[in-house]
């Protein structure tokens, strides 16, 4: 038995979902906390898991995927460091890329 799945776009990049898959996305613009809804209205395509394929130019009107937001966290540090021999140049830095992890609940 093949299952539904969608193709969403957010934070510049694309996701294949299916209801109950949790998944690390870039953080989103506003103010949420965890248990929050979130609604994706970006939806490249939907398939229903049996003979009926969606694509959309670019997007698929009317169609959403509904999630609930599970934590709100940051990766581990990446460290960049920038080093030059025998000119007293050395610079170290640090990111932590913010993330949302979310469990989508419902593709409509």
């Amino acid at each position: 038995m093949e299952k539904e799945f969608a193709v969403i776009e957010t934070g510049g990049k694309q996701y294949m979902v299916t209801e109950g898959l949790t998944l690390k996305i870039e953080k989103i613009k506003g103010d949420f906390k965890p248990g929050d809804s979130v609604v994706f209205d970006k939806v490249l395509l939907v398939d229903n898991g049996k003979d009926t394929t969606t694509i959309g130019e670019p997007y698929i009107t009317g169609a959403s995927v509904n999630a609930e937001l599970v934590s709100i966290g940051r990766a581990k540090k990446v460290v960049v460091i920038k080093y030059k021999a025998k000119s007293n140049y050395f610079k170290k830095r640090g990111h932590k890329q913010p993330f949302f992890e979310v469990k989508i609940t419902k593709l409509v």
